[in-house]
């Protein structure tokens, strides 16, 4: 009975919340989490602890939230009201005394780490013998295997236990069953002094200590011995590891027995990539041996599913952050706080747990950034396969590459070519004589090339970023062809050259006409494609596109980087994409106080190469400063008002052999030093118009205009101009043409039922 109380409670709150009814439901639902107000609001869930209004005993999860609980374990605690007596309290699991399992952590709370949990829903209850005060707390748990709130798994699957190395240099070894799992396993490795490599520790004698035992110092404090405790293990199908520096001879780690060379506070790491990470478990995490790290006292963790080029989706990254985090909370306690860190696909991650997932990451350190991998990265992608086919396949003649490159919009050619492979990401057809700027189907797994997707094989695999993501964006009816939210209809490519005199009217005409669009299987059409308007209205709602405005708002956030617009080759990591990510913040916020950024710093943690090092002992500042704020000031302004003095927007001067920092805001649009040395170039999206948050998946459409053009068409030409749009040009600055808002925090598209979407 009280079980069905609880999830009426948990029913009741979701659909106050939604409806808006925020101030009757939050004096009901106690949460120790911000509520979005993004209407409507799905809003984060509260913890549903049933405390009368007249006591303040409380119970609550500590792990994971208690409906994402996995594995059967959680850690909880039980806070008892003033004056309580803990010699009255009894605490019972499913009807089943576990006052015993409490130990107590401080006069007025205890802890315990609740285990062997049934799937499904269990009662943990509170009380003080015959005092008034109770608690309940309803506890939903999943199998370690997930998943809580990505969906359905995806298959074809392939396991890769047996090729994961660990840090000692074995191999991980076969799974257990089809989920990939293994036994969780602990192994402690050295750095040698001599071969300046990690080594496996002798456990054969525990006090037996190397000849070369490095000693390494934490913190600028005496040096104790560079031992590596890491543990490896299993959950959502992914390998995760977790190290910190411990000394085996000492107390093995638990929830309340911290390593002695722990300070506390947590890194989660991540790696990068895309394409071809999908249907596959990966054999390499974001990297866990992190000397650097290390020195400043972080334990450090990372799972393979929080590798793009393993997993090159977002939701499933943050799946996999809430359970890893989990375990991690399970095994070693509640840390002082986590920062994100990773460039490129890592950014995607980080600022998307962070934004749609709050709570699980406290500040993030970001390079090589993008807001996202749906909207910045995949329109300038795709926008780039289809100009790179035109000037080589197309019209071959009547652009020479310095007009191509302004109608791209890049800093250099050779972006245009590289960007168009790629979209392979996108593609689902392999072909073996394709050239790379037209290649698709990208597979990571040899096994798996018989499964994939071709003309001969309708119903294979189909090795795409939105495949890959199905569980959100949905399937084209009556195919297994998932949903994309992918549109250019009524944009004005090359307007931007247009406008500057650096392409001709016939040009932009010429181009506009026949560049075309992609079908489903990213073939060359004459016809624009079109968004399905379900997934963009999906991707928008959830998060797939970085809104700014959620958990990310009071999320401090370094973005650093080394710069490379100029390569010659060409580079996907573009500058503007980072000020796409801080307009997404000043849109949502009013603001971007909570974002930094620093451009070409010597990104390390040695003496030749200290800026990463000191954008860490800046972060930790930063966030202990805000834990430290006691005031009623609401968290964004927390946040911004503790930034430290010294963290600042800069540029280092690396001409000539200097290396100068220069303090000042980054901009976008230039006149500055900064801009100078490190100048930002659109995207062709942006040189059709588009805003520089590059957040529009289709665009309203207005007619066509003369005021948009510094030149002057003939008439032919105009008319000739109003056929290639017969619907109109994009209206940039109207929004989605979904119209479509974000829907809120800790979303869930199954099997979880909370803010299920």
């Amino acid at each position: 009975m009280l079980q069905t109380e609880l999830r009426a409670m948990r029913n009741s709150c979701v659909a106050g919340l939604k409806s808006g009814l925020l101030f009757v439901m939050l004096l009901s639902c106690s949460t120790d989490e911000p509520v979005t107000t993004t209407a409507p609001a799905l809003a984060t869930l509260p913890e549903l602890s049933s405390v009368t209004a007249a006591t303040e005993l409380r119970l609550q999860t500590l792990s994971t939230k208690p409906w994402l609980i996995t594995g059967g374990d959680v850690l909880v605690e039980l806070m008892l009201p003033e004056n309580g007596n803990p010699a009255a309290l009894q605490v019972s699991l499913n009807g089943v005394a576990i006052t015993s399992s409490f130990r107590p952590v401080s006069a007025l709370r205890l802890q315990a780490l609740l285990t062997d949990l049934p799937l499904g829903d269990s009662t943990l209850q509170a009380s003080l013998g015959n005092n008034s005060a109770t608690a309940s707390l309803l506890l939903t748990n999943y199998p370690i295997s997930g998943p809580i709130i990505s969906g359905p798994h995806e298959t074809p699957f392939y396991c890769q236990t047996e090729e994961f190395q660990l840090v000692t240099g074995a191999l991980l070894g076969p799974a257990q069953n089809s989920n990939c799992a293994v036994v969780p396993r602990v192994d402690y490795v050295y750095w040698s002094t001599t071969d300046a490599v990690f080594k496996p520790w002798p456990q054969f004698n525990a006090g037996f200590a190397p000849l070369d035992l490095t000693q390494i110092s934490v913190n600028g404090s005496s040096a104790v011995p560079y031992i590596v405790r890491v543990e490896t293990g299993t959950v959502n199908r992914s390998v995760y590891e977790i190290a910190m520096l411990h000394n085996p001879a000492d107390a093995q780690p638990d929830p309340w027995t911290r390593s002695a060379q722990w300070n506390g506070k947590l890194v989660y790491t991540h790696g990068g990539g895309c394409r071809g990470g999908w249907y596959q478990q990966g054999n390499s995490t974001g990297g866990v041996l992190r000397e650097g790290l290390f020195a400043q006292g972080y334990a450090v963790v990372s799972a393979t599913f929080n590798v793009f080029g393993n997993n090159c989706n977002d939701l499933l990254a943050s799946e996999t952050h809430i359970m890893v985090k989990e375990r991690f909370i399970e095994q070693y306690g509640v840390p002082i706080y986590t920062i994100a860190t990773g460039a490129s696909g890592g950014s995607y991650q980080s600022h998307q747990t962070a934004d749609n997932y709050p709570g699980v990451f406290d500040g993030i350190i970001v390079s090589s950034s993008f807001p996202d991998v749906t909207s910045a990265t995949i329109f300038t992608l795709a926008d780039a396969r289809l100009l790179h086919y035109y000037f080589t396949a197309v019209n071959q003649e009547s652009f020479t590459l310095e007009q191509q490159r302004a109608v791209a919009g890049f800093g250099a050619w050779g972006s245009l070519p590289n960007l168009s492979r790629g979209a392979a990401r996108l593609d689902p057809l392999y072909g073996f004589d394709t050239a790379l700027e037209e290649q698709g189907g990208e597979l990571s797994i040899p096994a798996l090339e018989n499964l994939r997707f071709s003309n001969n094989l309708p119903d294979g695999v189909r090795a795409t970023v939105y495949d890959h993501t199905i569980n959100v964006y949905g399937m084209v009816a009556n195919t297994l062809i998932a949903q994309r939210p992918l549109d250019n209809v009524g944009v004005q490519y090359g307007l931007a050259a247009l406008n500057a005199g650096v392409i001709s009217p016939q040009q932009f005409i010429d181009l506009n006409r026949d560049i075309g669009g992609f079908d489903r299987d990213m073939n060359h059409v004459p016809e624009r494609h079109v968004a399905d308007p379900a997934a963009s209205k999906r991707a928008i709602e959830s998060g797939r596109i970085l809104f700014g405005g959620a958990g990310l708002a009071s999320t401090p956030v370094i973005d650093y980087r080394s710069y490379t617009d100029h390569s010659e080759d060409g580079d996907i990591h573009m500058i503007v994409h980072q000020y796409s990510t801080r307009q997404r913040l000043q849109l949502a916020n009013g603001h971007a106080n909570n974002h930094v950024m620093q451009i070409g710093g010597a990104w390390g943690f040695t003496a030749d190469a200290p800026d990463l090092g000191e954008l860490f002992r800046q972060m930790d500042q930063w966030l202990l400063a805000i834990a430290s704020d006691r005031s009623d000031a609401d968290q964004q302004l927390k946040v911004e008002r503790n930034k430290p003095a010294r963290l600042t927007d800069a540029c280092w001067d690396n001409t000539a052999g200097q290396h100068t920092r220069i303090n000042e805001i980054q901009t976008y649009t230039g006149g500055s030093r900064c801009s100078e040395l490190y100048p930002a170039y659109p995207t062709p999206r942006q040189v059709a118009g588009a805003p520089l948050a590059n957040a529009v998946v289709s665009c309203h459409l207005r007619p066509i205009n003369t005021a948009d053009y510094s030149v002057e068409f003939l008439d032919e030409q105009f008319m000739e101009l109003r056929r290639i749009f017969p619907d109109g040009v994009c209206d940039w600055s109207a929004g989605d043409a979904t119209g479509a808002r974000y829907q809120g925090t800790w979303l869930s598209f199954g099997p979880s039922p909370i803010n299920r979407i």
